[in-house]
Formats: structure tokens, sequence, C-alpha cells
């Protein structure tokens, strides 16, 4: 959101504000306008309170998202990634057999360490295999959705200590100060990532190579260490985005997380970040992740369009996006 208010007083000076930055707020307040004509109990607070944080998990994903594609890079593996260390920290917890904090603390090290571990082999593999981000994550989708597969037999991996269950739940269903836990979650992750982003070497190294690979190298940017650590972010982040999701179900199945990547990478366009890289909106990539939870929360309170459509709807999305970013590119 700081982008968007210092794009707001630079117009208020006589600069010609960035659409990029405005556009995402404007087609949030469009589909807020929207959802109330079409169903009056849309912009209840029970509602809102839900879209929010409904929106948490492909938020904190599509962060890690921001810094891939601002490096120039692309990851398909996210949502087979989110799966697969799901099930590996139910498993885990299983396993304990206690119901202290301590076994779930040791089981939340577990998730972001294999999220972690999981984004730098994706990392890894693209900087020194030298292989297209594309096909890397690609493969690793497919590799870490059939580990789900095999862990669940095809079924579903439960968390079945019900004490620690209850233990787990106010990670996604309570609240502090009125506020929701999930969405206290990616307000922390998308600040700590606008610091890293805006504020460190590491980040103008992040928007350098996404920019221009030739003129980074020529400059000094270690850009295998800079790519690789983009895809760490991103597997960070999406073990963060499976401690809020556990305990919503409690279970892990072979299609938990499907279409996720698609949600992550339409989150980060919307948000204004260029799918080519070189730029990064942290915030815009937030109110993408929300729009998207406010479009499915609209089509399932209304009759316009049917809710298994949903998929269908955010595939269109992201090709409007891009038009749209192609559109303000050409009058740049």
């Amino acid at each position: 959101m700081s982008e968007v208010i210092a794009q707001i007083k630079a117009g208020m000076f006589g600069w010609r504000p960035d659409l990029r930055a405005l556009t995402p707020l404007i087609a949030l307040i469009a589909l807020l306008i929207l959802g109330t004509l079409l169903n009056p109990d849309f912009l209840s607070v029970s509602n809102l309170t839900n879209v929010v944080t409904r929106s948490a998990f492909i938020a904190i994903i599509a962060v890690g998202a921001t810094f891939v594609i601002a490096g120039g890079g692309l990851d398909l593996s996210v949502g087979s990634m989110a799966a697969f260390v799901a099930g590996m920290m139910i498993l885990f917890l299983n396993a304990m057999g206690s119901a202290e904090g301590g076994a779930l603390a040791m089981g939340m090290v577990v998730a972001i360490a294999l999220g972690a571990g999981a984004g730098l082999a994706n990392g890894l593999i693209v900087t020194v295999g030298r292989i297209e981000p594309f096909i890397v994550t690609l493969g690793t989708m497919g590799i870490f959705r059939a580990f789900i597969i095999y862990l669940a037999a095809g079924g579903t991996i439960t968390l079945s200590n019900a004490s620690l269950r209850e233990l787990y739940r106010p990670f996604y269903f309570g609240s502090v100060l009125g506020i929701p836990v999930p969405v206290l979650a990616f307000l922390a992750v998308a600040s700590i990532a606008s610091v890293i982003l805006y504020k460190t070497p590491f980040g103008r190294h992040v928007v350098a190579v996404g920019s221009n690979l030739e003129v980074a190298r020529y400059s000094g940017v270690p850009i295998r260490r800079v790519i690789a650590l983009t895809y760490v972010i991103q597997g960070l982040c999406v073990g963060l985005a499976v401690l809020v999701y556990v305990p919503r179900l409690g279970s892990a199945t072979p299609t938990t997380g499907l279409l996720w990547e698609l949600q992550a990478i339409t989150a980060v366009v919307i948000g204004g970040t260029a799918l080519r890289g070189g730029t990064g909106r942290i915030w815009g990539t937030i109110v993408g992740a929300v729009i998207l939870e406010v479009v499915g929360n609209i089509m399932v309170l209304s009759n316009l369009v049917s809710e298994y459509l949903i998929g269908a709807v955010q595939g269109a999305i992201i090709i409007i996006a891009m038009l749209v970013q192609r559109s303000l590119q050409r009058e740049r």
C-alpha cells in the first residue's frame, strides 16, 4: 500500500501517477461496489472478514512469488509444494504423539525447513543446472504432487491427535484485537518482504537481475546467489502459508493446493509486478490476492456465474491483467 500512497502524493505535486500502482486498488474498490449491488450481505463484517482471512494462503505464497518474478523467474510448483509440506508436517505431528506446545513448535519448524529446502532445490536446479525456471518448476510440481499422493496413499493425511488439533486451531480461527490471525500473518510477511525488497541491497539486486541480467552481471551482482535466494524465499513463504492452512482443515490430500500456482501468479500480476521481471510490488500483490478471493466470493453470493467456474474466471483475470500491463507499458 505504501507505493500506492507514494504515487498519489506524487500526483498531487504534478507528476503523473503510475497506473500500475493504482490499478489494483481501483479494481478492488470497483469489485466491492459490484458485490454490494449484487448482494447487500456482501459488505457485512463477517463476510469481509471471511474473505480476507481465506485470502491469507495465496497472499503469503504470492509474496514469495513476487521475489521470484521480479528476479525474472517463475515457480509453478508452489501448490504441489504446499500439499507436500502440509502432508509431511501432519505426519511429523502424528509421529510425535504429543499434544504439547513443544511438539507443535517442532512441527512448524519442520514445515518451514521443508519449504525452504524445496525452494532451494528449485533455485539450485535453475542456477547450477542452467535450466529454464518454467521447465524446472513444472518438473518439481509433478514430483511434489506425486510425493503427497504416495504419502496419502491416494487418500487423506489427517492430524489424528484431537488435543493437538484443538491447540492448533487458533492459528487459523483465532484473532488478536479482533483481527484474524491469518490476516496478521500475511500483513507481517508483507511488511518484512517490503523491507527486504525495497530497503536492502539484496532487494535491489533482485530487481537488477530481473531488469537486465547481463548488466547486473557486469555490475558485480552475484547472479546465481540472488536467483537461488528468491526461490528460497518462495519456499519459506509456502511453509508459512502451510502453518496457517493446516489448522483450518487439519488434513492434507492429493488435491491440496491445486491451482494455487495460478492464483499466486495472478495475484502478483494483478498487483502490478511485470511478469517479465524488473519490478516488484509487495502490497500490490496483497491487494491482488484479496481481489481473487473477492471475485470468488461474489460468484458464490450471486447467480451471475457458477462458482464451479472460479478457475476459468481466474485464468481470464490473469490474461486481462497482462493485456492491461501491456497497454500501460506502451503508454509510458
